[in-house]
């Protein structure tokens, strides 16, 4: 009998401590929850200027719980993937102006007389 009345007594004061811990809202609690953090954020890479080796060997990324946010890397590899091809198609325009000059150097130097003749 006592053993019962043991447990119907330590099981009143649980009871009794769950119901001022969600009614009281306990000691912490002293505002509303604080805002989630945004599923994305800023571009870590500069939006003023092209991309640099040093902005990439600096770029961290936030963690996430099971490692990082996936949107966050895909932005930043989908703008340097960019500016790769933009620099890629920059380099070829200036390598074939290039052959396209040197071409039509060799051509003047292999006929030098018509250069007086003009």
């Amino acid at each position: 009998m006592v053993m019962f009345l043991f447990l119907v007594v330590a099981l009143a004061v649980v009871v009794a401590a769950v119901t001022l811990a969600v009614v009281g809202g306990g000691e912490g609690a002293t505002g509303p929850l604080p805002e989630a953090a945004p599923e994305r954020l800023d571009d870590p890479l500069p939006p003023d200027r092209p991309v640099n080796r040093a902005d990439v060997e600096n770029i961290r990324f936030p963690l996430a719980p099971r490692g990082y946010r996936m949107a966050n890397v895909d932005d930043a590899l989908g703008r340097l993937a960019a500016e790769l091809a933009e620099r890629d198609a920059r380099i070829a325009d200036l390598e074939s102006a290039l052959a396209g000059a040197q071409a039509a150097a060799h051509a003047r130097l292999d006929k030098p007389g018509q250069e007086g003749q003009r």
